[in-house]
């Protein structure tokens, strides 16, 4: 397997930022960690193992890359504001420089797949709704989708567009973007076993949201056996791969 490490300096951030490649062709997948996490992460929970079908052939290839999660969405005892924009500066780092600098490695500018499984997940939905002509596949596994838990409560124009739920909630019948994103594909997943009690509470928020605007996302719940947990993500992933790759 093709793997290959990149350490470039972000002009969002102001700092260099590390991600992974892996694979050599197909459709590219952007890869966030769970909370906290690292762009190695995938690697070191097996995922490559797990995939190793869908990268050996070709079908796609892997791209994991770091968050600033301990900065924004954790840093509880910091400030709301000034949080939520560090974030939106990490927004912009993967829309405006890891986009790119995929487009270079896979050398054509295909729209990409977004994945993650937890606090990933909210990541990967909020890249895949607010930007349907960059993302066009999406896979989110036992995530989030509104901000309440993580910034307190607080909501101001930033937050508000970093929230999946208030932000789909507020679009206008006739915004470009609904018919967009069900042009794409997007699956939302989440368990019912155990520590899911508050992702199945988020996902029910969206599911709810999203029929009210008429967006086709596919919603799925899984037993009362599947727990939020790596060994059940694997086994989604690859389960969902297999109906979003064309």
């Amino acid at each position: 397997m093709q793997i290959e490490y990149y350490k470039n300096y972000s002009y969002e951030l102001g700092r260099d930022m590390e991600f992974k490649s892996y694979g050599w062709g197909g459709k590219p997948v952007l890869a966030i960690p769970c909370q906290n996490g690292r762009f190695y992460d995938w690697e070191g929970f097996g995922m490559l193992e797990t995939l190793d079908y869908y990268l050996n052939q070709g079908k796609i290839r892997l791209f994991t890359i770091d968050t600033i999660d301990s900065e924004t969405i954790s840093n509880t005892m910091g400030n709301p504001y000034d949080r939520i924009r560090l974030h939106e500066r990490w927004y912009n780092y993967v829309v405006n420089e890891v986009v790119q600098m995929i487009h270079q490695i896979m050398g054509n500018e295909d729209r990409i797949l977004t994945t993650g499984f937890s606090m990933g997940a909210y990541h990967a939905a909020n890249f895949y709704f607010r930007r349907p002509d960059i993302f066009d596949r999406m896979i989110a596994l036992s995530g989030l989708y509104d901000t309440s838990t993580m910034y307190g409560g607080y909501m101001d124009e930033v937050v508000y567009v970093n929230d999946p739920c208030a932000s789909i909630a507020g679009m206008s019948p006739d915004h470009p973007y609904i018919q967009m994103i069900n042009n794409n594909k997007g699956v939302i997943c989440v368990g019912q076993g155990a520590w899911e009690d508050l992702t199945g509470e988020s996902t029910r928020r969206i599911d709810a949201v999203l029929k009210s605007k008429g967006i086709n996302t596919w919603v799925d719940y899984w037993g009362y056996d599947v727990n939020h947990d790596w060994p059940w993500w694997k086994i989604q992933i690859c389960y969902f791969l297999d109906r979003l790759l064309d």
